[in-house]
């Protein structure tokens, strides 16, 4: 073994703190805000991974890719009428209109249908007021004792926390001035203004946080125990070496942490502060929640596990200063901690109801097939240019104009809101209820107004069908048999979902303010 001994119990001094390593870890583990991006120097994308893994939408035109999280159309109306309650919750008129908009967008490809009536106000509502219901039963149960869900909520909270102290510490101190922007552009005559402003910034919140860091650790006498860390690379090279049970990959096993570790082990103090510490648990806690081919290869050296104690010793760190700000009790952070731990208990609700469905035998998946084979039609495509237009209006006057034989590029060019767009093939899980709409022309039509997604809203558009695929109705297949087995196991799941929200809502009294929710209707758009 590499590892060279042990030193004695220091206090953690400024020269021992690898800050430049430490902030990269840090800026891997905060979320990201847009307050956030400016204190932090983080880059968009590199936040953008942290929160949810990019969907990537093949055979879509650029102007047609949107998130799932939409946002409706700005409104005069204040963002905080309710229009339903349900116990302490309530639910705003902004929050139905995002929902709708998400609920509006097709889901799938094999389980979208076409045959279906589009969501609206009331019926969304309906089911936002069920998922409601669904989480409360699910405290009353108690599935806020299951110990892997706790974790979740803490690490999320705490990260959130986090990121709330460098934002009010960090975010007033930094700035640029003109000069400094233009001496650094004057540097490197490459650079544009946006840039060298950026670079600026990231240099300057570098700074200020290796600064800010140093205080809070000598603020609560961070002090790490060196005369573990023979321990701590001897379990570890244990558990990556020698696990109890067969492994077949080459790296430690989160299953490994919880059933291999002794309760002495897990408690093996690494490190100290005011009112907290890390202990060996938190350390491979750490290990863990780093990719496998990222993880350290140096944990049995003293420099290798002093560089992962520094890496879970910094989120709690910042906690605990935060926490001594009260940062804690912030209304805004509570809201958000509170809507996640609803969406980790809807989850699980989902997860412990889905286990009530019966698989779709054979016989089933056949009938099925036999009874719904349209349903699974391949390929089923129309290749379209289009026009995208600010409103109905405008929309009208370009197919007046393609209608007396202009064009239709010039037009184009003349009304689109996306001026370079490119023909490009559209399907029924594309487009969703406006499908029907399209499929009704043929090659060189021109159709519209219709209406259409378009980023985060719903835009009126003008349609030229350049090709027109009916598909083909393929044999059954023992991958068409997952498909079905697949779209069956869907239904089940939302008709059992929307039988237990039914039942619920009985349970749990609730109220709607139905003249509030009328004039909701993404569809009706100028």
């Amino acid at each position: 073994m590499l590892f060279l001994g042990a030193k004695n119990t220091e206090k953690l001094s400024v020269p021992d703190v690898n800050f430049q390593y430490l902030r990269k870890i840090l800026m891997k583990k905060l979320f990201s805000s847009k307050l956030a991006l400016a204190v932090l120097g983080l880059s968009i994308a590199h936040c953008q991974m942290l929160v949810a893994k990019a969907q990537k939408k093949v055979g879509r035109a650029p102007e047609t890719n949107r998130r799932r999280q939409s946002v409706v159309k700005s409104s005069a109306e204040p963002s905080n009428i309710v229009v339903a309650g349900i116990g302490d919750y309530v639910i705003t008129k902004q929050e139905l209109e995002k929902r709708l908009m998400m609920e509006l967008y097709p889901r799938g490809y094999d389980t979208y249908d076409e045959q279906a009536e589009p969501a609206n106000a009331e019926t969304v509502l309906m089911k936002m007021i069920a998922e409601k219901a669904m989480v409360t039963e699910a405290r009353k149960l108690g599935f806020l004792d299951d110990e892997s869900l706790t974790e979740q909520i803490k690490e999320y909270k705490d990260k959130r926390l986090a990121n709330l102290l460098l934002q009010k510490k960090l975010q007033p101190k930094l700035t640029v001035t003109e000069s400094e922007i233009q001496q650094k552009m004057k540097a490197d005559p490459k650079l544009d203004r946006a840039r060298a402003e950026a670079m600026i910034k990231r240099a300057k919140a570098s700074g200020l946080f290796n600064q800010y860091y140093k205080q809070i650790c000598q603020k609560l006498n961070v002090t790490k125990k060196t005369e573990n860390y023979l321990k701590a690379a001897q379990i570890h090279q244990r558990l990556l070496t020698q696990p109890k049970k067969p492994r077949k990959v080459p790296f430690i096993r989160i299953s490994q942490i919880k059933e291999e570790l002794t309760p002495e082990e897990k408690s093996i103090v690494l490190a100290t502060f005011d009112n907290g510490k890390i202990t060996l648990k938190d350390w491979f806690d750490t290990l863990c929640n780093s990719a496998p081919p990222s993880r350290p290869k140096d944990l049995n050296t003293p420099k290798g596990v002093d560089r992962l104690v520094e890496r879970a010793l910094s989120m709690p760190v910042l906690v605990t200063e935060a926490t001594s700000l009260g940062l804690d009790n912030d209304k805004n952070l509570l809201k958000q901690v509170r809507d996640y731990e609803d969406t980790r208990l809807l989850s699980k609700v989902r997860s412990e109801k889905y286990k009530e469905i019966k698989e779709p035998t054979p016989d089933e998946i056949m009938l099925y097939f036999g009874k719904n084979r349209e349903l699974f039609r391949t390929n089923r495509t129309l290749k379209i240019d289009l026009i995208w237009c600010q409103d109905l209006k405008t929309a009208r006057q370009a197919k007046a104009e393609l209608d007396s034989d202009k064009d239709f590029e010039s037009v184009k060019q003349k009304y689109s809101l996306n001026k370079k767009t490119k023909p490009f093939n559209t399907y029924p899980s594309g487009e969703g209820l406006f499908w029907k709409d399209l499929w009704k022309g043929d090659p060189n039509d021109i159709l519209g107004p219709i209406k259409g997604f378009y980023q985060n809203s719903i835009k009126w558009r003008i349609i030229k069908i350049l090709e027109k695929n009916p598909g083909e109705l393929t044999g059954y297949s023992e991958n068409m048999g997952r498909r079905v087995k697949e779209r069956i196991a869907s239904e089940r799941r939302d008709a059992l979902m929307a039988k237990y929200g039914d039942e619920l809502l009985k349970k749990y009294p609730h109220k709607i303010y139905t003249k509030k929710i009328k004039d909701i209707d993404p569809l009706d758009i100028p």
